[in-house]
C-alpha cells in the first residue's frame, strides 16, 4: 500500500512538472507570436496611392464612385459562395456602426444578379451598396477573396490586402492610425528594418 502511495506522488509531482513546462512554453510562444495583418499581395496598388475612381451601379439602381475624392470608404470584395466572406459580414456591420465616417461598399462580379440579390437578403446586407463590377476588381488587383481596400476621405488608400479575420479586416484601419502601410510594416518599424509609411497628408 505504502509503495503504491508513494508511486502515486511520484506520477502526480510528474505530471505538474509537466503541466508547469507547457505553460512556461505557451507563454514564450505567444510573445514570439506577431499581431497578423491583413495580407498585402497587390502588385498594382500599394497605400498611399491614389484610389482609382471607378463608377459603379448597385443592385438598388444607386450610381456610385469607388475611390476618388470626398468620402472615407470601405470597400469589400466577396463572393456568394466565400464561407470566409460571409463569416465577416457581422464584422463589417460592427464596423459601420462603430465609424460613421466610413462608407461600407460591397463589392463582386458575375452577372447572376438574382444570386446576389438573394445573398443581400438573406443575411440582411440592404444597408451597404453592393454592386457587380469586374472593373472595379481588376482595377484594385483584387486576385483572391475576401478582400477590402480602406480609402480616406482625400482619395488615398490607406491599407490593402486579404482579411480572412475579424483581426485582418481591422488591422487596415489600425494601419491607419499608426501611419504605416500594414502591421507586418509597423513590426518591421520597432525591429528596425526600413518599412513603407503612409503619410495621410500626402508627404
Amino acid at each position: 500500500m505504502v509503495i503504491a502511495v508513494t508511486l502515486l506522488w511520484i506520477v502526480v509531482i510528474a505530471l505538474v512538472a509537466v503541466v508547469v513546462a507547457l505553460a512556461r512554453q505557451i507563454g514564450v510562444l505567444h510573445e514570439r507570436i506577431a499581431p497578423a495583418g491583413a495580407l498585402m499581395v497587390n502588385q498594382r496598388i500599394r497605400a498611399g496611392d491614389a484610389a482609382p475612381a471607378v463608377t459603379v451601379t448597385t443592385l438598388d439602381g444607386e450610381t456610385l464612385t469607388v475611390g476618388g475624392e470626398g468620402q472615407r470608404q470601405l470597400l469589400f470584395y466577396l463572393a456568394p459562395d466565400c464561407p470566409i466572406c460571409k463569416s465577416l459580414l457581422p464584422v463589417l456591420r460592427s464596423l459601420a456602426r462603430a465609424t460613421d465616417d466610413t462608407r461600407v461598399i460591397l463589392l463582386s462580379d458575375g452577372d447572376d444578379e438574382q444570386t446576389h440579390r438573394a445573398y443581400v437578403k438573406a443575411n440582411e446586407l440592404d444597408r451597404f451598396p453592393y454592386a457587380l463590377s469586374e472593373i472595379a476588381g481588376r482595377t484594385y488587383g483584387v486576385g483572391k477573396l475576401p478582400y477590402a481596400v480602406l480609402v480616406d476621405a482625400a482619395g488615398k488608400v490607406v491599407s490593402l490586402g486579404i482579411v480572412n479575420s475579424r483581426e485582418h479586416l481591422e488591422s487596415l484601419f489600425e494601419s491607419e492610425r499608426l501611419g504605416v502601410a500594414s502591421i507586418q510594416d509597423y513590426l518591421q518599424r520597432r525591429q528596425g528594418s526600413p518599412v513603407e509609411t503612409y503619410d495621410p497628408a500626402g508627404h
